[in-house]
């Protein structure tokens, strides 16, 4: 294993540690299930948590043709790091930044006739040709262009083609309910996407790729491939079914690790409350481990007196509430030292805790565990690789390949 040199020489108080040979294979395990349609690894909110550049980095050697991200500054952001991929970005508000997508080559998404017309005014400005996807609200309800809408989009970017202010480069949507195998939205989104597909190249459009396939599409759907797929949680090695498998089951292994060093070890008597509100009390003289990690470092506080952590071999639960930078376990009369590792959770190969134990603890779902790790804790990463054929850290950072 090779680990990437950390400038801070000091003992870390806590540290994900990010396995990018793991999302390198997953990168691979998800080709091979979608294997006639391009990879779109989606690199949004800073990876899931797991770091933006260099997991982009790692999907991209990994053989990813494109990346997504949410937001317009995470796409730029790659850019600026030298990522040179094909780069959809979504999630835009008007006023937002067109000309700089436009002019570093990144793919923006069209839901609405004000956001067609921004993007032509933008091209205009700066004289070069903008591409752009439009999406199809076909049934989840959030962004995407209504059917009724669909008609006018799909004529005023035709009119936009032929003035040579844009290309349409894509057609796409999103599924509802794809973790839910069987649920009658997912056929009829499938319908009305074909449709919506179908309108546009009768009225003109040429699109390089059709998409609606997200990670559980991807491992459950078949069908919905199309030309592109678009993995977000599945490259992280976490299940997005975990009804139907777990991410081993699906030939996935989990990035990222979570471990912390304990702050302190102390004895205390029977009777003994433990943290904010006494919701526990000791039962029997015991020892006590101080995990230095909190809400503030992302750790649910609805997982307070349920979240597992390994500490000395032996799964323990957090006594009482999760504070904002720490929690408590009860270590049954155990002794480790002070310094000693507690692993919240990661793989499962040393007997330690998943993303979705914590995620059962909290009553939340596993996604939402790795996200929300904040910046407090260090991102150490293994098994990196020296080069990568998507970037030129040194090069124009306009280019898309």
């Amino acid at each position: 294993m090779t680990e990437t040199p950390m400038r801070v020489r000091a003992p870390l108080r806590a540290r994900a540690e990010i396995d990018l040979a793991a999302l390198r294979a997953n990168v691979h395990a998800l080709r091979a299930r979608a294997p006639r349609a391009r990879l779109m690894a989606v690199v949004k909110a800073d990876a899931y948590g797991h770091g933006m550049v260099p997991c982009a980095r790692a999907a991209v050697l990994a053989g990813a043709d494109w990346l997504g991200t949410a937001t317009p500054q995470e796409a730029l952001a790659l850019r600026a790091a030298g990522l040179r991929t094909r780069l959809l970005c979504w999630l835009w508000t008007p006023g937002g930044p067109w000309r700089e997508a436009i002019e570093a080559d990144i793919d923006v998404s069209v839901s609405a006739r004000w956001a067609l017309d921004e993007v032509c005014a933008a091209a205009r400005d700066c004289g070069r040709t903008a591409r752009v996807q439009l999406k199809a609200d076909t049934g989840l309800g959030r962004g995407g262009c209504q059917p009724a809408d669909w008609p006018e989009l799909v004529g005023a970017a035709l009119a936009a083609e032929a003035e040579g202010l844009l290309r349409v480069t894509g057609l796409w949507s999103h599924y509802a309910c794809a973790d839910e195998p069987g649920h009658p939205s997912i056929a009829a989104q499938t319908a009305r996407f074909d449709e919506a597909v179908a309108h546009a190249e009768k009225a003109g459009l040429r699109p390089e790729v059709r998409h609606i396939a997200n990670s559980p599409a991807v491992l459950t759907l078949p069908e919905s491939q199309y030309d592109l797929v678009r993995p977000g949680v599945a490259l992280y090695g976490i299940s997005p079914v975990p009804q139907l498998g777990s991410a081993a089951d699906f030939g996935l292994r989990p990035v990222m690790t979570l471990s912390a060093r304990l702050g302190l070890v102390k004895h205390v008597p029977a009777g003994h409350g433990v943290s904010y509100g006494h919701h526990y009390v000791t039962s029997a003289p015991t020892t006590l481990g101080l995990v230095p990690l909190g809400y503030a470092d992302g750790i649910p506080r609805h997982a307070s007196g349920k979240g597992p952590v390994l500490v000395g071999g032996a799964w323990r639960r957090v006594a009482g509430r999760v504070a904002m930078d720490q929690f408590v376990v009860d270590l049954g009369g155990d002794e480790p030292a002070a310094g000693a590792e507690a692993v919240l959770f990661g793989p499962g190969d040393r007997g330690e805790p998943t993303a979705e134990d914590w995620a059962v603890a909290a009553d939340t779902i596993a996604y939402e565990i790795v996200t929300r790790i904040g910046p407090r804790v260090d991102r150490v990463y293994v098994n990196e690789e020296p080069a990568d054929p998507g970037t030129d850290p040194d090069g124009p950072v306009g280019a898309a390949r």
